[in-house]
Formats: structure tokens, C-alpha cells, sequence
């Protein structure tokens, strides 16, 4: 049975990112391509990626820049009808309402802070509150401006659900696994079941069930089935 899961689909290798989504489709339900995809492979690319798999597309550009660019940048993409398209929520107000609009079918979603950021980083860079309160902040203004979606630290997931309410759907990178926390780039993060029940629709996996890939198809199904199964046994 399919799970809330976001696999993030990290290569440069066009036929291993169609053999990840072949070895999980029956446990996944969306699948990320972000900047390294895009960048090796382009539209073309996710195009050829929906018409060999069928799968729901994350497409991850995370845009960011004046409104009107980004709206052009958006419009760009509106062929490929990817299920979410992210923008960087601190490019404010009118530049999420400009990627809404210019792709209404589309659900924009406004990304609050990296959660490869920890706290001393946020305010290295000139944050003037923490992260938790930053992020409820930020991901109102993206609800208010039209996004259809947050992606979020699990930190903040139960506090952004209560800011913003019921509808917007959460999406959490940064989950892993009892087994495998820490040891990456991600300072923020939380159980995959812990997401969901913290108030999360979606959650973004990758390398937890990627690395398998080098023992083979199988043993990848098996990894995204497990991790799958936990995340449903929370929801149950």
C-alpha cells in the first residue's frame, strides 16, 4: 500500500532515476526531481519521466526572484503539471501570489527554512527570531498569498498546522528512520511517523531509501516498503 511518501529522486543518471521510481511505485506516491535533475535533464526530461512511469511529479526548483520572473519561470513549467512546484517563501508576499497565479493548477509550495539550517545559522544570516517561530510566521504569509502547500522542518509541523489550519498541505523533509538519525546534512529532524502524526500530509525521503540501490531493485522496494509500513501504522 502506497504511503505519504515524497521520494527525493537525487541523480544525474537519467535510466536510475526511471529504476528508483519502478522500485517503489507501489509504495511511494510522489516522486521529487529537484535542481540536479532539472539542471542534467530539463522539461524533456521530467516529461519523459511522467510518460515512462505515470508518477506525480514534486518539481523542486524552489524558485526564488522577483515576481515577475518567477511568474514567467512558472509559466514555463505549466506544461509538465507537476502536483506541487516550490518557491522560496522569503521572496515574500507578492512573488508566491505571482507563482499562484500564474499556475492555478498547480499546488505552489512555499518552502519556510531549510532544515539543513540550524539555529546559529539562521541567525548568522540575519534572522532575527528562532526557527520555529520564523517558520509560523513565514509559512502564514505564503498561505495568505496563495500557496496551496508548506514544506517545513517536522519541528514546525504542529505549530505551522495550527497557523494555518487544516487545508494547506504540510510537506516535511528532514525525516528519517529511529535507526539512521543523523549522519547527513540535515540538523532538523524527526521519525516519519512522528511527522505524520505531528500534523504532516506528505513526507520527503531520500537517501534512507536510495542508498539501497546498490543491493539492488529488491532490496530498495523492501527498504521504501518498511519505512512505507511505519509511516501507515502511525496513521492508523
Amino acid at each position: 500500500m502506497k504511503a505519504p511518501i515524497i521520494l527525493a529522486v537525487d541523480t544525474s543518471d537519467f535510466e536510475t532515476a526511471i529504476s528508483w521510481i519502478k522500485a517503489t511505485e507501489d509504495s511511494v506516491s510522489v516522486y521529487k526531481l529537484g535542481l540536479e535533475f532539472y539542471l542534467n535533464f530539463g522539461a524533456a526530461g521530467v516529461a519523459q519521466v511522467v510518460k515512462r512511469t505515470g508518477a506525480e511529479i514534486f518539481l523542486d526548483l524552489k524558485l526564488h526572484d522577483i515576481p515577475h520572473t518567477v511568474a514567467g519561470a512558472a509559466n514555463a513549467i505549466a506544461h509538465l503539471n507537476p502536483k506541487f512546484l516550490t518557491v522560496h517563501a522569503s521572496g515574500g508576499r507578492a512573488m508566491v501570489n505571482a507563482a499562484a497565479k500564474a499556475v492555478p493548477n498547480v499546488a505552489v509550495t512555499a518552502v519556510t527554512i531549510l532544515t539543513s539550517l540550524s539555529e546559529s545559522d539562521l541567525f548568522e544570516i540575519g534572522y532575527a527570531n528562532p526557527a520555529l517561530e520564523s517558520a509560523v510566521a513565514i509559512a502564514k504569509m505564503a498561505v495568505e498569498s496563495g500557496a496551496k502547500a508548506i514544506v517545513c522542518s517536522p519541528l514546525e509541523t504542529a505549530a505551522i498546522r495550527s497557523a494555518v489550519g487544516g487545508e494547506p498541505i504540510i510537506i516535511t523533509p528532514g525525516v528519517r528512520p529511529l535507526a539512521e538519525q543523523g549522519g547527513d546534512d540535515q540538523m532538523r529532524t524527526m521519525t516519519p511517523g512522528d511527522a505524520i502524526a505531528a500534523g504532516a500530509n506528505f513526507v520527503v525521503i531520500g537517501r534512507p531509501i536510495t542508498k539501497s540501490w546498490s543491493e539492488g531493485a529488491a532490496a530498495m522496494s523492501a527498504k521504501a516498503q518498511s519505512i512505507a509500513d511505519e509511516i501507515l501504522s502511525a496513521l492508523a
